[in-house]
């Protein structure tokens, strides 16, 4: 229903247009469905930012140093100093607002007000990680799981060449990470719904050792190669219909927020409605391009 903000003459009742805010319960209904909807945010590096000022966040970003030979009555030798920095942008402000006027809220047959809270959570959680998921395509290495050179559009695995999920193509793309020196622990796997169902047809992957009688908790459904694996629908499709698997370390992406789910409530009078706004405010970007690799499948 279209809300107009003219008002009929001599209705306005002051004593009763002034803010009135719910209780926290609307709130702890929208934190509580964001943290069960989302898979990347708990996967990737995570920077707080709230209540400190300004749009940019400066993140040190140190190379590795080598050790030095101690030599007999000499002083020790300095490690070159080589940092570099990343800087995130935090430009992302997204809000979920619904407003629900008191006769539907009467006479429904449950409350929607749960419903609301719940779809505003989900629908956070899902611009948060389909963020984080379109910053993976800035990453360096390439899936080349049957030989030829990593990185040629000719190679499967990669956007434009995709074939069903296989071992081996999750084996290559380990080697591609251990290649780059990233740490072993740490590492996860996200995959689309498609690919779950193409590895489940893996025996290894559907045995007790893999699946471990757990549930799914946030999307993990189990582990392989000490390689935690998760599932998202937010891995969607190309034009061709491939879609990515995303295999990282923590510190491949980067999360800042500024501002984590604020909710705001009010009663307004002229409606008969409550309105209900949840706002977040939060940057993100690659953060160490060497630590992820995109393997492509057929969706």
């Amino acid at each position: 229903m279209a809300l107009s903000s003219d008002y009929a003459t001599g209705s306005a009742v002051t004593t009763t247009t002034a803010a009135t805010f719910i209780p926290k319960l609307w709130s702890d209904e929208i934190i509580a469905e964001y943290e069960k909807s989302i898979v990347m945010k708990p996967l990737v590096r995570q920077l707080k930012m709230t209540g400190k000022k300004g749009d940019t966040m400066h993140i040190p970003m140190p190379t590795r140093g080598e050790a030095s030979k101690k030599l007999s009555e000499k002083q020790v030798t300095l490690a070159a100093s080589t940092e570099g920095e990343k800087i995130i942008v935090v430009d992302q402000h997204w809000e979920f607002s619904k407003m629900i006027e008191d006769i539907v809220e009467k006479q429904a047959l449950t409350s929607l007000r749960r419903f609301y809270t719940q779809d505003a959570g989900y629908a956070l959680a899902r611009k948060v990680d389909s963020d984080l998921i379109s910053a993976s395509n800035g990453w360096d290495s390439k899936i080349d799981s049957l030989g030829g050179n990593p990185g040629s559009s000719a190679d499967p695995h990669v956007e434009g060449n995709a074939l069903e999920f296989c071992d081996q193509a999750f084996r290559d793309a380990i080697q591609l990470l251990d290649d780059a020196d990233v740490p072993m622990e740490n590492r996860k796997l996200v995959i689309p719904p498609s690919a779950r169902n193409q590895i489940m047809g893996i025996d290894r992957y559907v045995s007790s050792d893999f699946v471990n009688g757990r549930g799914v908790v946030n999307g993990k459904i189990g582990e392989l190669y000490g390689v935690d694996i998760y599932t998202s629908t937010n891995l969607t499709a190309n034009a061709a219909g491939e879609k990515p698997c995303l295999l990282f370390h923590t510190d491949a992406l980067v999360l800042a927020e500024q501002m984590s789910i604020r909710t705001q409530t009010q009663y307004k009078a002229e409606y008969l409605a409550d309105l209900m706004v949840a706002d977040m405010l939060y940057g993100f970007d690659t953060y160490r391009p060497e630590c992820g690799v995109q393997i492509w499948v057929k969706g």
